[in-house]
């Protein structure tokens, strides 16, 4: 068991590692030179300024000794400051990313309330006109863009009938959980459509192959409920491919709420990406797109790490 965890750290940390150098190399192809993004627009541009200013940020540096000056920055905690607003980048993430992971908790949450008991019931009416109808449903669902999903929402519920607000955000800690709530729905969601058709289905496929197993059909026979048998045999095994979907899905929703954000007016995380990219701030892009990679690493390793806990097997293993 310990030597298990200790290699899914070791690659992890190997994991880590490459994610933040492949992101530093694509983020040093972007176009665009920082030192017009520090200069005001009617700063003298002189040769000599510009290279005093990038020897001060190290910009004429080898490529690589600016990786390893990021990266042991990086390990104390700083990330850099901002070019634009002499914000440190660590602050940003730290002010932002709480709005970022809510939204895609809270999505998650959703998806897996809604989808869970819809792949139940259609492996056990498999073929019949509730499985049909609600594989339908959630066709319908996977297919509709999350901002297209989010504009209906607004529609329906904010110009309608006129429970929940659009845009802007309250946080839990300031104004409280209902306020909280009102401004976190409708974007979750949202966002929450193509992960519940993504779970039920999946989960729906694994269980009707788990109620075919010699298992099940000697726990029939031996006379147990069909609810018992569903809950207690059949659903625990189903959920293996279940926990990686939803690991790859969360990690993918905490760097993809970017349009719902921009959409609802959200200050996330996502959108201050955008800001940054439009700004050419590269010290804030690169920042904020290493984290979101490495919660995305670490998030799917935790959930590699939750098998051990599900399935006795893995253990013996």
């Amino acid at each position: 068991m310990i030597k298990v965890l200790l290699s899914r750290l070791l690659r992890l940390v190997l994991t880590l590692l490459a994610v933040s150098f492949i992101t530093f190399m694509m983020v040093k192809l972007l176009p665009g030179d920082p030192v017009n993004t520090l200069l005001p627009p009617d700063a003298p541009r002189t040769p000599e300024i510009v290279a005093q200013i990038r020897a001060d940020l190290g910009l004429d540096d080898p490529v690589w000794q600016q990786y390893l000056d990021w990266l042991g920055s990086a390990l104390s905690g700083d990330l850099g400051t901002s070019y634009v607003t002499d914000q440190p980048v660590s602050e940003i993430i730290k002010d932002r990313f709480p709005v970022t992971f809510e939204l895609a908790l809270f999505a998650t949450l959703i998806a897996l309330v809604f989808a869970i008991p819809a792949g139940i019931v259609g492996a056990y009416r498999e073929g019949r006109m509730i499985d049909k109808t609600t594989s339908a449903a959630l066709s319908v669902a996977l297919s509709i863009p999350n901002f297209i999903a989010g504009l209906f929402l607004i529609w329906l519920f904010t110009v309608q009938f006129q429970i929940f607000p659009s845009t802007g955000w309250s946080r839990l800690t300031d104004a409280g959980l209902w306020a909280n709530f009102e401004t976190a729905f409708l974007p979750s969601l949202a966002l929450a459509l193509a992960p519940m058709a993504i779970y039920a289905r999946l989960l729906r496929a694994d269980m009707i192959g788990v109620l075919k197993e010699d298992y099940i059909l000697s726990a029939r026979a031996k006379g147990l409920r069909d609810r018992y048998i569903l809950f207690r045999h059949a659903f625990r095994p189903s959920t293996m491919s279940l926990m990686t979907v939803i690991g790859l899905t969360f990690g993918a929703l905490l760097g993809g709420t970017v349009v719902i954000e921009q959409l609802f007016a959200l200050p996330g995380l996502g959108s201050r990406l955008i800001s940054a990219i439009n700004q050419r701030d590269i010290i804030v892009i690169q920042g904020i797109t290493v984290f979101i990679a490495a919660m995305y690493v670490i998030i799917n390793t935790i959930v590699d790490l939750l098998y051990l806990v599900v399935d006795p097997r893995i253990r013996k293993g």
